[in-house]
């Protein structure tokens, strides 16, 4: 049916036209079975809310932005996935936009160009410093991701970075390695996050009273399964002697794994491998990857939640989540 209006999808569900807009707009004090019966009516009529019209009636545009510095690494397109999945239960659309890790498109992500665009935004930065956010304009609310310092003006939501890589080094070590390296963190201008995960590698190290072996720390050229087994197999070639691994993430344990299947060498029972993010194909790797799982629900769940908050009008200082995380156990790494 074209032009379907409020009012049609209101007489066929036999309620008033403000119940209509009530589950239009997810308004929560509607009975389930009213909500039922107005979304059987909405899918029968095909009806589509007018986003002008509402942008106009209440200054929103049911939009928001999901910034990240690579759209295209395993771990932010799950992110993504999940965050879009619930922003639309929500009633929201989303935009995802990338940075590429430029301290230009990060600025620009959270300057005013984004005012009447989009409702909110979510944003990972890479490279803005803490001190440089918190002086932004605030004319859209914006929570952010990640590990990096937060402003205490702006919400923020993450894992505990070295709790998680001190979880994943003891395990190796409570399994009898002792020469484990770290592989896979940037070789020049490290993040944030391969500086909190080497920080706790170090410290499970040092605990357990092991000096760290600075040339078992292995940079890669890029985030990349393809830039972490080129590294390694120079380290290898080099006479390097691992008997553990954690690595920054999945996709440098990916490249570790094919580096070290290369050299001739067993997984685990030559080298144990972890690796970071659970993405999906860490179960499907030759082992099976053993790995730090962030609760991305969790994240996304807190993410929106805090953003919603301040779309309704929250101006209080900033409110810092930490997400749960879990440590999978499988093949490339077992327990002792």
């Amino acid at each position: 049916m074209a032009n379907v209006r409020l009012q049609d999808v209101a007489e066929l569900a036999g309620v008033s036209m403000k119940t209509v807009s009530n589950v239009v707009h997810q308004y929560q004090h509607v009975s389930p079975s009213m909500r039922a019966r107005v979304e059987a009516a909405i899918s029968e009529l095909g009806y589509r809310p007018n986003v002008s019209a509402r942008r106009l009636a209440t200054g929103r545009t049911g939009m928001l932005s999901l910034a990240f510095s690579d759209v295209s690494l395993p771990y932010f397109a799950e992110l993504a996935r999940i965050i879009a999945h619930q922003a639309s239960a929500r009633g929201y659309r989303l935009l995802l936009e990338q940075t590429d890790g430029t301290i230009e498109s990060e600025r620009a992500i959270i300057s005013t160009r984004e005012a009447g665009l989009v409702d909110g935004v979510i944003f990972q930065p890479s490279r803005m410093p803490s001190l440089e956010i918190s002086k932004r304009r605030a004319d859209v609310p914006l929570v952010l991701l990640g590990e990096g310092p937060a402003p205490l003006s702006v919400d923020h939501v993450m894992i505990d970075n070295e709790a998680a890589a001190i979880e994943a080094t003891t395990h190796l070590i409570a399994a009898g390695r002792t020469r484990i390296g770290f592989v896979g963190h940037e070789e020049f201008d490290q993040s944030v996050t391969s500086l909190q995960r080497l920080e706790g590698y170090q410290a499970a190290l040092d605990a357990a009273g092991l000096t760290v072996d600075m040339s078992l720390v292995i940079p890669s050229a890029a985030i990349s399964a393809k830039e972490a087994a080129d590294a390694m197999r120079r380290a290898l070639a080099n006479g390097r002697v691992f008997d553990g691994l954690v690595c920054r993430d999945d996709l440098a344990a990916i490249g570790a794994l094919r580096a070290l299947q290369e050299h001739g060498l067993r997984v685990p029972e030559d080298v144990a491998v972890v690796g970071w993010d659970d993405i999906s194909m860490a179960s499907f790797t030759h082992p099976s990857l053993t790995t730090v799982a962030p609760d991305t629900t969790q994240i996304a769940t807190m993410a929106l939640d805090l953003l919603e908050e301040r779309i309704a009008g929250y101006t209080g200082l900033g409110r810092h989540r930490v997400a749960d995380y879990s440590f999978v156990v499988r093949e490339s790494a077992p327990a002792a």
